[in-house]
């Protein structure tokens, strides 16, 4: 498994060891060894996978303290856009957000630490992505920002949304909880 750190403090891209033969495919998407020696949670609680097809957007989600989590995800089928945004106040990146594109042949993933805000784009029909969180949903704690309302301009014209999705706030409008810590940036 491989991890390289982004510009945004504590969150990884993560590269899963994939291998195939004439049976088909392998892939390890965690490993404890690594998490530890990145100073990565690996406590979880949950997992999950969403299946989307191409032009839907989900998100920006993420559970507000003190059922704030941490979520390692990685693209099993299809294409996704997924981005983050820093939620953290007195994070060198507060406010800012990152894309990334993950590929299921790839063996792509990310790890985003409590405090950042999730989403993404299915670019293929059937895009899956599977997430290991380390809390259990809270829905006290369910939040989100608008997914039009910080800045990035997302590959899809006319996407395909939820009604929660279309309810969150603008990242403007929106009184963080989150307060970064520099000793543990992916907790």
């Amino acid at each position: 498994m491989e991890a390289a750190a982004t510009d945004i403090p504590g969150c990884f891209r993560m590269r899963a060891r994939v291998g195939s033969d004439r049976r088909g495919g392998f892939v390890k998407t965690f490993e404890a060894s690594t998490y530890a020696r990145l100073g990565l949670r690996g406590d979880w609680a949950e997992e999950i996978h969403t299946t989307s097809r191409a032009g839907v957007i989900r998100g920006m989600h993420f559970q507000t303290p003190p059922a704030a989590h941490a979520k390692l995800l990685f693209c099993i089928a299809g294409k996704v856009e997924d981005v983050v945004v820093d939620l953290r106040r007195g994070s060198p990146t507060f406010g800012q957000y990152r894309a990334f594109a993950l590929r299921a042949d790839d063996g792509d993933g990310l790890y985003v630490p409590s405090g950042l805000a999730h989403g993404f784009a299915s670019i293929a029909d059937r895009s899956t992505l599977f997430y290991k969180i380390t809390g259990a949903y809270a829905p006290a704690h369910d939040a989100g920002i608008a997914w039009d309302g910080f800045g990035y301009a997302w590959p899809v014209a006319d996407p395909v949304l939820s009604d929660r999705d279309r309810g969150h706030p603008r990242l403007a409008d929106y009184d963080s909880p989150f307060v970064f810590d520099p000793a543990e940036p992916a907790r």
